[in-house]
């Protein structure tokens, strides 16, 4: 099978490890140097959709696998399809659950899935009358796409105020913030869900946990994701049971309802509140880094899965089952997330990747002769696979503590109890 990947981060590493290891031949754009063990790199940008096309029609790939957020968002999977491809990733209408937050919370409230009180704001006025009428604590959110760090948790209205000004009067993140969406705050843990689509079914992973601050305990600047696990400890087959008939099953049923062919990765971000789970967000695409811990827990069949998944035909797909315990963590620049430095030299990498229970995976790398050098907020990630989260836990650390490079920073706390 002849697979081409859009992307070249930490989740695109993982999807293409995972595909060649399936026996596939895999292409990738602008493959990072951990990518082309596997993969051969094609000079297409990710957002470059009349080069993709193209590519696409040189390449003709069996698949299409889109992995970040952006060209779904720009409608790349419309264009691709339109040429005959079979695509994992759903048209631009499918894609508005994650491209607007305004979009989603109306399509919650319309097919009765629970979320949190909000409100959707246009103008600054608009905007701080709510923040003044609901009081703090709130969350203020950018409508659109911003790379996981459109959302700011305000502890008090002054905090608030300020997010409400960088994001509407300073755009700090452009034209994402032209619109914002305020919410309650809402406590509980969280809980990433990711299951593949295929218009009609659903092929659940195992849920997993994201954690999005930059230091321990859960505190410093929202960032992407600074790590992972997969499982999530003490969750019950019950709970994800549940988890599934709140949320996922009427996701697809209002996607039905509303004419939207949704063919890729539906991601739900929980809270489990003490009124039940309520969604905090969509994504329309594999988590990074959850994709780093999902993945490599996967047997074999992830390619025929996909290429099920894209064709509608999920019934017939195979079984591919998961194994084991997976603990990612993200080692991230010096500077991350506002201004990360890049260009230093990375070491012990070899030693690392030799690991039999670690898998690195790269995210912003590039080579520079025989060296790999930092070339991104998020360098890359490494994930321990073990039995249970203890031995998970060790090997992830001991792959992160074996990779050096100048101003590296990673959380100490991924998988703690």
């Amino acid at each position: 099978m002849r697979i081409l990947v859009v992307g070249h981060g930490g989740r695109e590493h993982a999807l293409v490890r995972a595909l060649a290891n399936d026996g596939a031949e895999v292409f990738a754009t602008l493959a990072n140097p951990g990518m082309t063990r596997q993969a051969r790199s094609i000079d297409v940008a990710p957002d470059d959709l009349p080069g993709l096309v193209e590519a696409a029609a040189l390449l003709a790939p069996d698949l299409v696998v889109v992995g970040p957020e952006g060209p779904l968002v720009a409608g790349l999977a419309d264009v691709l399809r339109s040429s005959g491809h079979a695509v994992l990733g759903p048209g631009a209408d499918g894609a508005r659950l994650e491209g607007s937050k305004a979009f989603a919370k109306t399509f919650l409230n319309r097919h009765g899935i629970p979320t949190a009180r909000h409100a959707t704001c246009t103008t600054v006025a608009e905007a701080l009358a709510v923040v003044h009428r609901w009081g703090a604590p709130l969350v203020v959110k950018a409508d659109g796409l911003a790379a996981g760090k459109g959302v700011v948790v305000a502890q008090t209205i002054a905090e608030a105020e300020l997010a409400v000004r960088a994001l509407m009067v300073e755009r700090r993140l452009g034209d994402a913030g032209a619109t914002v969406v305020i919410e309650e705050w809402l406590q509980g843990p969280e809980v990433s869900l990711m299951a593949l689509c295929d218009g009609r079914r659903l092929f659940a992973f195992d849920p997993c946990r994201d954690h999005k601050r930059l230091q321990d305990e859960d505190l410093g600047p929202m960032t992407g994701g600074m790590g992972a696990l997969c499982p999530v400890p003490g969750v019950s087959a019950a709970q994800v049971a549940d988890w599934h008939a709140t949320v996922l099953t009427p996701t697809v049923a209002g996607l039905q309802r509303d004419g939207i062919d949704f063919r890729g990765v539906l991601y739900a971000g929980l809270i489990l509140t003490r009124e039940g789970p309520k969604v905090l967000e969509y994504n329309v695409r594999f988590g990074d880094p959850e994709a780093q811990a999902v993945l490599p827990r996967l047997g074999l069949g992830l390619a025929d899965l996909l290429l099920a998944t894209a064709h509608g035909e999920l019934d017939r797909a195979p079984r591919v089952s998961s194994h084991g315990v997976a603990v990612t963590v993200v080692l991230s620049a010096d500077g991350y997330p506002t201004s990360p430095r890049t260009g230093d030299v990375l070491r012990g990498l070899e030693e690392v990747e030799a690991q039999q229970d670690v898998v690195v995976h790269h995210a912003g790398t590039r080579a520079v002769g025989r060296e790999v050098v930092t070339a991104g907020g998020r360098v890359m990630s490494v994930t321990g696979l073990g039995c249970d989260l203890k031995h998970a836990r060790s090997a992830a650390y001991r792959g992160a503590d074996g990779i050096h490079f100048e101003g590296a920073h990673y959380r100490k706390d991924i998988g703690a109890a």
